[in-house]
């Protein structure tokens, strides 16, 4: 019978490995198809007793890049970002580009007037004003970004 030394540092080490390979591809940008997060807008949400606000923060983005449909009890906002950084130093050029589409759907505490939504993108911040209803029709609504 022959001994093998056990080495639990290796299998911690093929653990990391495994997860790191996971969050990769769960993070990647989609390639061929393949689903991948490439960015997830980060949102401040405040409930007044008139209505829903959110902010949304999606720098670098032209209205035209930027889909915000409405039920009344969720908002779905989509996008692609496109993005390029060119730089001019000593006679050194640099370009750096961010592509990648993505998609948030924001479920919402009560339901609202889905037909009354305002929107405004400035500075890169998306902000709606949702006013609550008592009872809507669930359907979807696209809403115009001024």
């Amino acid at each position: 019978m022959t001994l093998i030394r056990w080495q639990p540092f290796r299998e911690v080490d093929m653990l990391q490995q495994q997860m790191n390979r996971l969050f990769d591809s769960l993070t990647s940008t989609a390639i061929d198809g393949e689903l991948g997060v490439s960015f997830i807008p980060p949102v401040e949400m405040e409930e007044t007793t008139e209505a829903i606000h959110l902010k949304l923060e999606i720098p670098g983005m032209e209205t035209e890049d930027l889909d915000v449909q409405v039920t009344a009890d969720s908002v779905t906002i989509s996008g692609e970002r496109k993005e390029e950084t060119k730089t001019e130093e000593k006679g050194m050029n640099r370009t750096e580009f961010r592509y990648g589409k993505f998609r948030r759907v924001i479920p919402l505490s009560t339901r609202i007037q889905n037909e009354k939504v305002e929107a405004e993108y400035k500075n890169g911040i998306l902000t709606l004003t949702l006013p609550k209803a008592e009872a809507e029709k669930a359907k979807v609504v696209k809403v115009n970004i001024r």
